[in-house]
């Protein structure tokens, strides 16, 4: 589940980046999100849901309710992915898919 996330996050990132020309160029990029970000945000996933596991001990509620926080944020990244325009507009520096509610300082 981890590895679903951290890719479809890196998918996500990848798209608005080339959308809103961030970034040196689309090799750079996509050599820091394949090599750096996907394995880094993996393991940090990883290491949240062993950490939320020690300190949740065995109560089953509050491990779905964990993954079901999990599947929401696959969900999103795959969603925003393929229901999204082909070529996102990015007309104030942030995609018109990134909710507003999120900063984005990096765009």
């Amino acid at each position: 589940m981890g590895l679903a996330l951290a890719v479809a996050t890196a998918m996500l990132l990848g798209r608005a980046w080339n959308a809103c020309d961030v970034g040196v160029n689309d090799s750079a990029n996509s050599t820091f999100l394949t090599w750096l970000f996907i394995p880094g945000l993996w393991a940090v996933l990883v290491l949240a849901w062993v950490a939320v596991g020690a300190l949740l001990g065995n109560h089953p509620l509050l491990h779905a309710l964990a993954l079901a926080a999990t599947l929401l944020g696959v969900v999103w990244c795959t969603l925003s992915l393929w229901l999204g325009d082909a070529t996102p507009a990015c007309p104030d520096g942030v995609p018109a898919w990134w909710p507003r509610l999120v900063p984005a300082p990096g765009f």
